[in-house]
Parts: C-alpha cells; sequence; structure tokens
C-alpha cells in the first residue's frame, strides 16, 4: 500500500499527504504560504507568533480528515492513497482533504491585513468583456482564480485535472456553495476544521491558553442526520454539548484577545492604511498584475508574500520617494515597531452590546458618537494642526459574536428549516432528535448568542495626541 509523503506538525505529529497532495504542496503557489504569517501583525505583541499560512493549511487537511473518519465518511488508506480510486466515496474524501488544503491559497501578505486595502482600493480585473461580471479583490477570488487559470507544469489546475478531481467541485467547496451540504459543514461552520485547527495553533505560537479544546471529545462525538430534503448534515451528540460550548466561547475570547488586540490591530490598521495609499500610486502590484503573474509567472507571483510587502514599504522609506508625510510616519512605525497613540475615552471603550432592537440602537448610538466625536478632533486638527497630523479610527463591520443568533437564521432562511442552515452547531440527544444549540434550554450559548463584543479602536500619531491634549480635547493618558 502506498503509505503518502510525511510531514511532520508540531500539533498533530506526523501528517500523510497523498500524491496529488504533495505536489499541491510543492508547487509555488503552495509554497507562497511559507513567506505569509498566519497573525499578521500580531507578532509585534506576541513574538511567538511567527506560525504561517503553510502548516495552517497543512493542519487544516489534517482536522478535515480527522472529521470525514469521526463520522464514518472516511475509505480505507488503501484508496484514498490510491490516484487510480474514483469512486464517489473515495472522490468525497480527498474532495474534502484537498479543499481543506488550499483553502487559503489566494492569501494576501500578512494575511487579512493588506486584503482590506485590495478591497477597498477595488481595481477589479474582472470585466464583463473579458473575465465576466467584476468581482471583489478578496482572497476567495484570488484563489479561485488560481484553481482555474493554472493548467501548466506545477500550477494547481493541471495538478487537479491529471488526477482527475474536480476544480470547480473543490471550489465550490471551499466557498461553501457545494450541493453538499455535509462537506461544506466540515470546511465552513461554527465547529470546522478550519477553526479548530487555528485556535489550537495559534494558542500554541502566542502563548495564550484560549485553544486548549476538546478536540478529541468533540471529534467522538460527530455525527450525520438527514435533513428531511434528502441530504446528510453534521451534528454532535449532546454529550459533548458542553465542550462544543467551550469551543465557542474560546473563539470568542481568542477574537477579542489576539485578533482585536490592539498591540497588534494598531499595526494591522496602519499596514492596511499604507497599503491603500501604495496601491492607489501604484507602489504595489494591482489585482489585476497578481491575475497575470497567475496565469503566465507563477515563479513570480510566489513572491507575493509579507517580504513583498515589507520589502516594498522598506525600499520606498530609504528613498525617500513617499513625500506625504503622514503615509511617511505610518511606514516608519511598521518598520521599526513604533507606536501610534491608542484613545480607548469614551465613545471607544469596548462593550458588550445585545443584538436586539436595544442593543442596535445602543450600537448606533455608540457609533455616532464616535463619528461625532472623530470630526470634533479633525476639525481641531484642519484649524491648528499641519499636513503631518493624523488620526486613524475603525468600526468593525462585523462584532465579535459567539455564534449566530436565532433571529439571524430565521430572517436569513425565511421560515424554512433551520437545520439545514450550513453554520450553526446542531446537537443530537439520546433518542436521536436534533436541534440547534441555541435552542437547547442546558445551552449556555442560548443566552450567549444575543450577546456581541464591539471594540471600536482609535489611534494617532504622538504629535496629534499632544494637540488633541493641548487643545483640552483629550485628557492626558496616564
Amino acid at each position: 500500500m502506498k503509505q503518502g509523503k510525511l510531514t511532520y506538525d508540531p500539533l498533530y505529529g506526523f501528517i500523510r499527504l497523498t500524491e496529488t497532495e504533495n505536489k499541491i504542496v510543492q508547487s509555488p503557489f503552495y509554497q507562497r504560504l511559507r513567506w505569509i504569517k498566519q497573525l499578521g501583525f500580531s507578532s509585534y505583541i506576541f513574538p511567538g507568533a511567527e506560525h504561517t499560512r503553510f502548516a495552517h493549511a497543512l493542519g487544516v487537511m489534517h482536522m478535515a480528515d480527522q472529521i470525514v473518519r469521526a463520522i464514518g465518511r472516511a475509505v480505507p488508506d488503501e484508496k484514498l492513497f490510491d490516484p487510480s480510486a474514483k469512486d464517489s466515496e473515495t472522490l468525497f474524501h480527498k474532495s474534502i482533504r484537498i479543499s481543506a488544503l488550499l483553502h487559503d491559497i489566494g492569501t494576501f501578505p500578512f494575511s487579512h491585513t493588506c486584503e482590506g486595502a485590495y478591497i477597498k482600493h477595488g481595481d477589479s480585473s474582472f470585466k464583463a468583456s473579458d473575465r465576466g461580471k467584476p468581482l471583489p479583490n478578496n482572497h476567495e477570488h484570488l484563489g479561485a482564480f488560481i484553481l482555474k487559470n493554472t493548467n501548466y507544469d506545477r500550477g494547481i489546475t493541471k495538478i487537479l485535472e491529471d488526477d482527475h478531481i474536480d476544480t470547480q467541485e473543490i471550489s465550490r467547496f471551499i466557498k461553501g456553495t457545494n450541493a453538499n451540504i455535509l462537506g461544506n459543514q466540515i470546511l465552513h461552520s461554527e465547529v470546522d476544521c478550519d477553526r479548530m485547527d487555528y485556535l489550537m495553533r495559534d494558542a500554541h505560537y502566542t502563548g495564550l491558553k484560549y485553544g486548549q479544546i476538546d478536540r478529541e471529545f468533540i471529534l467522538y462525538h460527530m455525527t450525520t442526520f438527514p435533513t428531511g430534503s434528502g441530504k446528510e448534515s453534521l451534528a454532535i451528540r449532546e454529550n459533548a454539548l458542553h465542550s462544543v460550548e467551550d469551543f465557542l466561547i474560546a473563539r470568542f475570547g481568542w477574537y477579542s484577545q489576539v485578533i482585536r488586540n490592539s498591540g497588534g490591530a494598531k499595526y494591522d490598521i496602519i499596514a492596511e492604511t499604507v497599503t491603500k495609499y501604495f496601491l492607489e500610486k501604484r507602489l504595489l502590484y494591482q489585482f489585476q498584475d497578481l491575475l497575470q503573474m497567475i496565469e503566465n509567472e507563477p515563479d513570480k507571483f510566489f513572491g507575493f508574500n509579507d517580504f513583498y510587502f515589507m520589502s516594498t514599504v522598506h525600499k520606498h522609506y530609504l528613498e525617500g520617494t513617499v513625500k506625504n508625510p503622514k503615509i511617511r510616519e505610518m511606514m516608519k512605525m511598521l518598520l521599526f515597531h513604533e507606536s501610534p497613540v491608542e484613545v480607548q475615552l469614551a465613545p471607544f471603550e469596548h462593550k458588550l452590546v445585545t443584538r436586539d432592537e436595544n442593543g442596535s440602537r445602543i450600537r448606533e448610538s455608540i457609533v455616532k458618537k464616535i463619528e461625532e466625536q472623530v470630526k470634533t478632533y479633525q476639525d481641531c486638527i484642519n484649524q491648528h494642526g499641519d499636513a503631518s497630523d493624523w488620526l486613524l479610527y475603525d468600526i468593525p463591520d462585523s462584532d465579535i459574536a459567539f455564534s449566530k443568533a436565532k433571529s439571524e437564521l430565521v430572517k436569513k432562511r425565511n421560515g424554512d428549516n433551520l437545520l439545514e442552515e450550513r453554520d450553526p452547531v446542531k446537537i443530537m440527544d439520546r433518542q436521536g432528535n436534533v436541534s440547534l444549540l441555541i435552542d437547547r434550554e442546558n445551552s449556555i450559548i442560548r443566552i450567549l448568542s444575543n450577546v456581541v463584543n464591539f471594540i471600536p479602536v482609535l489611534y494617532m500619531s504622538p504629535k496629534t495626541y499632544q494637540l488633541l491634549v493641548e487643545k483640552g480635547l483629550i485628557a492626558p493618558l496616564e
């Protein structure tokens, strides 16, 4: 029997790769992920967080495989590692693993940090005349383009097609829009292979303990059930209900403490601002450039990584080609870990707000106060400051949640069977009855699902801070 290529992971030990998977890993598209940090600029506050998308994607593939095995949908290794095995069960197992492996193949430098600027810049190359409908410049569409437009030596398209793997099927699994609900849930749900890996991996490398979840216990209690429309869906037996709650609470804490941690987030927002400026001045690859490289120059696209971004910033900083004093100061902060001033005075405190009408009104009121406060600061800068003064504020597009709220699910499905909804956790009782976790009377998530963590932030240059203090608009920070 073919054993596959072995690689060693610090969390899981040995991970075996099929021939197809090994060819993918050896491609320039996957090797590029070695040079992209999983957590962006979080390493500026958690020095151990130097782990990469390369290792994370391998871990996600391993976790997807573990879920497939836990629910009894795995094929024997003799078939999994046999390139000629193409029956439907084997193709499902292989496709889930490959989709997990490729889910981040379109990642931008510093992960989501630079991606936000590309999306806002919006110089999309998808014209109606040549590439179909316009699409956002995000990592999902960049990844889909890699999947479908690299039919050459070492290209992902050629690797998959040579091994009779349907690229469209993989693309739909990666997007979570496949007709196979079960496969979508393994890759995209509130307890999926991606979240299982990054919670544990990020905890391991940051040194925080949020990722100490009962992974094996949850896996053991995973099962499937018929949705009523002839399809299978993923559920977790009620014995693991509290382990799942711990998982969701851990993720809430992880997002609050790591991703939105102001020590790293301030560099993320600065980097996004610098990226947006560089794109406007055409000092970075445009999205169109990336697509052309994917089609024609894969070895050049390999260089679109963290080092490309930082070396570009460093080059223009040394050469003095950027004259804008605000951007130049931000470039220096990024390069040398110099900190802007963070203001957490009212109304910028972090708050828990409810998802009901009252909570929405409270959030809207806070946002209005933030915008009014920022306008006051900006008016002062315009009147008393100069071109070197700047401030940045961020109101998250989405707040940190424990799980999807019941009202959100009902609105989305318009009263249809909520058990067919992809994301929410389903719990199976001892009699085989299935219900949503957020409907269970004995679940704390039923209550917590109605609460979100609202984390607005405000940063400014030290000079601007001093100006606002002098004008009495900000009290001196202790």
